[in-house]
């Protein structure tokens, strides 16, 4: 059984910006996390003044909103990702499913949605 038949005389659409994105989306996801490790990590070298339950707590609020920074950053681009996955299918052949035959009606009888 031949799962997969293509549509015959169907042309493939050239490759777009979709696989530009798909071959960038690795190392924007690399990039983008290693400058919010290395935020979080400038700001444990950097000079704060005051005491330190303040700094603790300055320092703290910072890697919640780095964490969150992350978190969305890996979203969107798992978003984008799948966005331009799904360009790439439909760009793709076409394939033929098996025909399905449509079941007959007596004459005189109506289907559920013929007026």
């Amino acid at each position: 059984m031949n799962w997969f038949k293509k549509l015959p005389g169907f042309q493939k659409s050239p490759p777009g910006l979709e696989r530009v994105i798909l071959r960038r989306l690795p190392g924007l996801f690399l990039g983008g996390t290693a400058a919010l490790a290395l935020v979080a990590m400038l700001a444990r070298l950097w000079p704060w003044a005051g005491e330190a339950a303040d700094v603790h707590t300055r320092l703290t609020s910072l890697d919640i909103w780095l964490i969150s920074l992350g978190i969305l950053h890996w979203t969107v681009l798992l978003t984008v990702g799948i966005g331009a996955f799904i360009v790439m299918v439909m760009k793709g052949p076409a394939y033929v499913a098996d025909a399905y035959p449509l079941p007959t009606l007596p004459p005189g009888q109506r289907g559920p949605r013929e007026p």
